[in-house]
């Protein structure tokens, strides 16, 4: 009866195994059916012989794992992705490039610099840029105040000498008037000279002063006239006529006759002049060696004063004395000059 008992129930054991195994199974043909990748990436996913090897006599203390390779289909995709991934991303505008350096003009040998106009200092003959400060407006002024032979000079004790007469050869003449601020001034053309000690001088033009710059043993006239000359070396002599109250002298009306309206502005006159009418009968004079009466007071000007006076009209002396009452520099030391009197 037992053993009855225990053959049924290995029977039922044997059964219960075999259809457990063949449920196991088919559940495993399932399962390897479903999740078996391709054989390509089955063959990929495989590491090489070489790797194997390598993995194997390798210690895992010292190298490590050999990095995984992956499958050459995702990688494609994966890189394809990231490309089409950066290119639909939006790229930051460039920065814009810094403009090169500005090259610095190129001096004046290629484009020649205008130079400003030089204007001189403005000097005057009365207050604060009268006579006295002369020397101390301009570079150039510094003769004003430091020079040894200025001009004009009280002209006392002349050494009394048969000096050389001045031949003048001078003719009528074209010529042109111009208010320059200090003076009127006549600027005359043509050829007008003068031979004085050997040399031969050049008429270049004639101005006023009122009251006359030059004194004769302290003695001051209504006016003078300064003729200005200059030689091929451009040496400078001036005549110095001195004026005082009397008839009327044709060749000063000739130049009233042209006044311009503005001063500064220089009129080319209609008629013509007679500079030997500026000149006394008389034509003994005193020398000294001097300088230029106005500004920048240049010396080594050869200075000869008439001794005879010049005569000029009262209404004559007023039109000049409207437009320039006072334009006379004050006298100046001798300084032991040597001052030559003719006889």
């Amino acid at each position: 009866m037992m053993w009855k008992f225990f053959q049924s129930r290995a029977v039922l054991c044997m059964v219960g195994f075999i259809l457990a195994w063949a449920a196991n199974t088919a559940s495993a043909a399932e399962e390897k059916k479903t999740a078996a990748p391709p054989a390509e990436e089955k063959k990929a996913a495989t590491p090489p012989a070489d790797e194997k090897k390598a993995s194997k006599s390798a210690t895992p203390e010292k190298t490590p794992p050999a990095p995984e390779k992956k499958t050459a289909g995702p990688a494609i995709n994966e890189r394809a992705a990231a490309e089409a991934a950066a290119a639909a991303r939006p790229r930051p505008k460039p920065a814009p490039r810094a403009a090169p350096p500005k090259l610095a003009d190129k001096p004046a040998e290629t484009a020649p610099a205008v130079a400003p106009v030089a204007h001189a200092p403005h000097w005057s003959y009365e207050g604060e840029n009268g006579p006295h400060a002369w020397a101390r407006l301009s570079p150039e002024f510094a003769k004003c105040g430091a020079g040894e032979r200025q001009s004009p000079i009280d002209i006392r004790e002349g050494m009394k000498l048969d000096l050389e007469p001045i031949t003048f050869d001078y003719r009528v003449s074209s010529f042109k008037v111009i208010d320059n601020g200090h003076t009127i001034q006549a600027n005359v053309g043509g050829w007008n000279a003068m031979r004085v000690m050997g040399r031969r001088f050049r008429l270049v033009q004639f101005h006023f002063h009122k009251p006359s710059e030059e004194l004769i043993e302290g003695r001051q006239f209504e006016m003078v006239v300064h003729l200005v000359h200059k030689d091929s070396e451009g040496r400078l002599a001036v005549i110095a006529v001195l004026i005082e109250g009397g008839v009327a002298q044709p060749a000063i009306q000739t130049v009233l006759n042209n006044l311009p309206l503005e001063k500064g502005e220089e009129i080319a006159a209609t008629t013509q002049l007679d500079p030997a009418q500026m000149l006394p009968e008389s034509k003994k004079y005193f020398t000294y060696m001097g300088s230029l009466t106005t500004p920048p007071c240049s010396e080594d000007v050869l200075w000869i004063v008439m001794k005879q006076p010049l005569q000029a009209s009262a209404n004559q002396l007023g039109l000049f004395e409207r437009l320039y009452p006072m334009n006379a520099r004050p006298v100046q030391a001798t300084r032991e000059r040597v001052i030559k009197e003719s006889n």
